[in-house]
């Protein structure tokens, strides 16, 4: 049958043209982005799964930031660490030197201006060794510096770096003194105990600093994986997508073909009415 006021072939061909369109829109869009999810309209539940993967990702990535800021505080505490630790091996050098006999008060009186010199560099460093404004040594017995360094987004997330409270008893100009040869004894056990404080410290330290880094490993493996499982789920397949934009662009074609050929179909109803 033959009629005018309802044109179904055309229809169902403009019905085919649009859905090509849109299938060529979403190709081209996934191809453009590299995404497959541009939004819930394409995978409600995906985006979901990889919007909190993507923010366990980023939150891993802080805490490896983080953690490398630690290692580097903990590098440099070190660092001011090993300085006193050889500048207390001089002054104790200098106090066994001093405990010889045969030196005099003028002789002692040089090796103390020495120990004086070291003394108050040692204190600088103890007082002004800083990372980021953060004071890392503390003078005072029994007090510790330390410092949470944030891993992940959880509170258990962390590592706790600890600078030792080094006894800044026995790091005066007094406990040093090399003047004679009791005050050199005296001043050997007073470096002997202060050398054992910046031990602990660096053993400390050095343990946080090695924890650190396991956990900067770990988080990079699991970011790398997390990444991968989220590629996976939103990213676009590029030899998927091709294939059907191909097949999109063929489907628009042909539709807009067929819309022209029922078209014509209509005109040559009116070719009966000649």
């Amino acid at each position: 049958m033959s009629v005018i006021n309802t044109n179904i072939s055309a229809m169902k061909a403009s019905n085919a043209s649009i859905s090509a369109n849109k299938q060529l829109g979403t190709a081209m869009e996934r191809l453009s982005t590299g995404k497959r999810i541009n939004g819930a309209k394409d995978d409600a539940a995906g985006l979901a799964i990889a919007t909190k993967m993507t923010a366990d990702v980023r939150a891993m990535n802080q805490g490896i930031r983080n953690a490398n800021d630690g290692i580097a505080l903990a590098q440099t505490a070190e660092g001011a660490l090993n300085e006193v630790s050889n500048m207390l091996q001089r002054v104790r050098e200098l106090a066994v030197q001093s405990k010889n006999g045969t030196y005099g008060t003028d002789d002692r009186g040089y090796l103390d201006a020495e120990v004086d010199e070291l003394q108050a560099q040692m204190d600088d460093i103890l007082t002004n060794t800083k990372f980021n404004g953060v004071t890392l040594f503390s003078k005072t017995t029994g007090t510790d510096v330390t410092v949470d360094v944030a891993t992940g987004a959880a509170a258990t997330d962390k590592v706790t770096l600890t600078s030792k409270g080094i006894d800044g008893t026995k790091l005066t100009s007094t406990a040093l003194d090399v003047t004679t040869a009791t005050l050199a004894a005296t001043t050997i056990t007073n470096v002997d105990a202060a050398l054992k404080d910046v031990n602990a410290t660096r053993a400390t330290l050095g343990a946080g600093q090695n924890r650190l880094e396991s956990a900067v490993n770990n988080l990079t493996t699991n970011s790398t994986n997390l990444s991968d499982a989220r590629s996976r789920i939103e990213d676009t397949d590029y030899s998927q997508e091709t294939t059907a934009l191909a097949k999109a662009q063929i489907l628009s074609q042909a539709s807009t073909a067929m819309i022209s050929q029922a078209n014509q179909s209509q005109q040559n109803v009116l070719s009966l009415l000649r």
